[in-house]
């Protein structure tokens, strides 16, 4: 497999040693001004939709919820602006407004009423995601509900696993994962996607979901999920900061990119049906790489730091949001991205409904 992997990565820099030389492209010399004007196809919005490389779309959108026990429950999130708790009645409601916005995918995170060691709310079948699911499907049977699945919000130390000591044991953790993972499907999710980084927690997930009978409930794996200080709001926001050390054991290392590949072809082998890379734009050529390495379906989280730099410089006057919203997800899209998961998605929708152009 590390041999695969190799001719991978040299196959990719042959190529780029072999790509045409600018002053050749298409056969044609390059540069010939006043002959050639690259200004005409930018003269009207027309032309510039027509040749457009990239286009985004409301359908490559997914947008996360954050669930929580209680009703009536509608409870902004200081550190992510603009975001919700939501309860399990009033996230069914959201999705019914998102619908009508034209949003077709959401991903849940759930916080549990108490936590212990182990995170066993994550796999209870009363807990606030799989009640959001049962509620969101029986009203949108259409919606797509796809659950995070990992237990940092469900745990009382924090981590996304099963502890050892000082340590979370990575072996120990797949079958309570696997456990998630198959009360989620039970509930009625369409794709479990698990965020651990735990070694071999997509296979585990995969023979669990088979073995009771979920062989259709695809897995959207966080394959490449690095160690990174953008997910200070996310943490905030589902009560799942650790309360000792750092995740640095089990998520990547921010230098590396050729590990990321390495990741995301064990996940591909253990049956992952969309692979990820997490977080988005401090992260794009690693998107890049994987899409074009693989070819894979390829989801990018536009994460909670990325989501509230640009919703504090807009709340400030220091950008114009619409504008830098969509060259952000533009971008991410551009890079490789078949499916972004970013908290803009329903204001990118109200846009679109009211029929501005970028």
């Amino acid at each position: 497999m590390a041999q695969g992997i190799t001719e991978q990565v040299q196959h990719s820099e042959d190529s780029r040693r072999r790509a045409p030389a600018l002053e050749s492209v298409a056969g044609q010399a390059t540069g010939a001004f006043p002959v050639v004007r690259m200004r005409r196809l930018r003269r009207s919005a027309v032309v510039r939709d027509l040749v457009r490389e990239t286009a985004l779309d409301l359908d490559d959108l997914i947008y996360p919820l954050f669930v929580v026990p209680g009703s009536g429950i509608q409870r902004e999130i200081p550190s992510l602006p603009g975001q919700y708790h939501w309860s399990v009645d009033r996230v069914a409601q959201e999705a019914e407004r998102l619908a009508h916005l034209g949003i077709r995918a959401l991903l849940l995170f759930g916080i549990p009423a108490s936590k212990d060691p182990e995170g066993s709310q994550a796999w209870c079948d009363t807990a606030p995601v799989q009640q959001a699911i049962r509620a969101i499907k029986a009203a949108l049977p259409d919606m797509l509900v796809i659950t995070d699945v990992c237990l940092c919000e469900y745990t009382s130390h924090g981590h996304c696993g099963h502890l050892s000591g000082q340590e979370v044991d990575n072996d120990a953790t797949l079958p309570l994962l696997a456990r998630t993972a198959v009360s989620h499907a039970r509930a009625g999710a369409d794709m479990v996607a698990p965020s651990d980084m735990m070694d071999g927690r997509v296979g585990a997930i995969r023979r669990a979901l088979d073995e009771a009978g979920f062989t259709e409930t695809a897995i959207m794996a966080y394959s490449a999920k690095y160690a990174s200080a953008f997910y200070g709001p996310f943490r905030d926001a589902a009560g799942s900061a650790p309360s000792f050390g750092n995740r640095r054991g089990y998520q990547m290392d921010p230098g590396n990119a050729a590990e990321a590949l390495r990741e995301v072809q064990l996940d591909m082998a253990e049956g992952a049906d969309i692979v990820m890379v997490k977080p988005a734009l401090p992260y794009l050529d690693v998107l890049r790489r994987v899409k074009d390495t693989f070819a894979m379906p390829t989801a990018a989280y536009n994460v909670s730091g990325e989501y509230a730099m640009i919703r504090a410089a807009v709340d400030r006057g220091w950008l114009d949001e619409r504008t830098a919203v969509w060259e952000s997800l533009l971008g991410i899209k551009r890079a490789g991205a078949d499916l972004i998961i970013t908290y803009w998605a329903p204001q990118v929708a109200a846009w679109l409904q009211e029929g501005w152009r970028p």
